[in-house]
């Protein structure tokens, strides 16, 4: 029987004292490596519940290998890839890294809403707090599925609603409701693998869609209400953040790349060439002009010669358009199941290298129903102007994510919510002590 995953967790980061931190981006289409020193601030305007600033020291980025649709299929030429982007931020930051910090996208990460009630007995104190998150994490996240966030959204102390922290209050009824993120513990287990067969410790691993959202997001927007999709190669992940909090996180199996290999099969031409024509030529939007501009599609005759043709390129656009659109109705349909429907004035940020397709924006404010903006790294110093893009947001929100881990709160015991707690005499004791006294 394969042991149960338990996901190393931060410690806390002190507010007073600076950090060299490491983290690693692990896309489908590519893997970022960042080395960052993290100094003391009191927060800029729009960014005060971040502690510190974030001063990039090296970046190291290389081609993905060996993921689809945001899982390891080869676990050698993602090592590879791994060891390439790293060695690179090494030499430009002139440090060894030990330990990163990594993100996780596949694995069908999905949200769960758990709630439970205890007796408070007089003052409210850690004991309480933590029997009231292991009873609403009794039944764990599913079979086969693991904890990567567990974030209290509010506690209600007897008829008091919407308390952030009851530490030290007086009540008889404490509850807690709690948002769970969870994964598949293979796709965790196997990119911790990767990692650490390139001899690197793994501090935290964190979803992609909460990743994007730190990174992207002004505390205003958070507090409001705003849906982060990460737009990546293999994968479009949704974030939802209401109240400041991670709401509900989803991710789906559909991605750029998938529009790359339709441009392809409808050109019958290279996915390389594919790839060059998306980029910069591709669009989800049709304008008059289309019919007349001709654009150069490399294809290849029957002797494998390389042969130019010239088509208009709204044969290109008309070949994008429907799997964009398509993926955007597959978000806007997943976010409706989940009970977070279009709601007037929402904003939708669009993040991921994907977003950058020209006519998203406009696409996805007509099927998401809200105003859209693309979504780049805020509060960040020293990335490279090529950084700077919502390619690279999700990497950057990992350097936040060690600002913000101390509002999770998971089982003091067995580390992770949920978690398989000691069976032993001496345990069971132990805990009944803890309970009853």
């Amino acid at each position: 029987m394969t042991a149960p995953v338990v996901l190393p967790r931060l410690k806390p980061l002190s507010a007073r004292k600076s950090a060299i931190l490491s983290v690693l981006d692990v896309g489908t289409s590519k893997i970022v490596c960042l080395v960052a020193q993290l100094q003391p601030w009191e927060g800029a305007e729009g960014l005060t519940n971040r502690t510190h600033l974030a001063r990039i020291l090296g970046i190291g980025h290389h081609r993905s290998v060996g993921l689809k649709g945001g899982a390891i299929v080869d676990l050698e030429a993602v090592e590879a890839s791994i060891r390439h982007a790293v060695h690179a931020a090494e030499r430009m930051a002139k440090v060894e890294i030990q330990s990163v910090i990594v993100n996780l996208t596949g694995g069908r990460i999905a949200s769960q809403r758990l709630s439970s009630t205890v007796t408070a007995r007089g003052t409210v104190g850690e004991a309480e707090i933590q029997r009231t998150l292991r009873l609403a994490t009794a039944g764990g996240v599913g079979q086969g599925r693991i904890t990567l966030h567990s974030i209290p959204l509010s506690y209600t102390l007897d008829a008091q609603a919407g308390i952030a922290d009851p530490t030290g209050m007086l009540g008889e009824k404490l509850s807690v409701d709690l948002h769970v993120v969870g994964a598949q513990g293979a796709a965790a287990r196997n990119l911790m693998l990767a990692v650490e067969r390139c001899h690197l410790d793994v501090e935290a691993v964190v979803a992609t869609p909460y990743a994007a959202g730190l990174s992207a997001l002004s505390d205003d927007e958070a507090e409001m209400g705003v849906v982060v999709v990460d737009c990546g190669g293999g994968t479009t992940s949704v974030g939802v953040f209401e109240a400041g909090h991670l709401v509900h996180a989803d991710a789906l199996a559909v991605g750029g790349h998938h529009v790359t290999m339709d441009v392809a099969r409808g050109l019958a031409t290279k996915l390389s060439a594919a790839e060059r024509l998306k980029t910069l030529h591709g669009a989800c939007i049709a304008s008059a002009a289309d019919e007349r501009d001709l654009i150069h599609v490399p294809t290849v005759d029957e002797d494998e010669r390389d042969v130019a043709a010239h088509l208009p390129k709204s044969h290109l656009v008309r070949i994008v358009r429907p799997r964009v659109e398509e993926i955007l109705e597959l978000v806007r349909d997943r976010l409706a199941e989940a009970g977070h429907g279009p709601r007037p004035g929402r904003r939708i940020v669009l993040t991921g290298g994907a977003s950058q397709l020209a006519g998203l924006p406009e696409t996805a404010r007509r099927i998401l129903e809200g105003p859209v903006r693309i979504g780049r790294p805020l509060g960040i110093k020293g990335l490279p102007e090529a950084a700077k893009g919502p390619a690279f947001t999700a990497a950057v929100g990992l350097l936040v994510y060690p600002q913000v881990s101390h509002a999770e709160r998971f089982d003091a015991r067995g580390g992770q919510a949920g978690g398989a707690e000691g069976q032993g005499y001496i345990s069971r004791v132990g805990r009944w002590l803890r309970e009853s006294f």
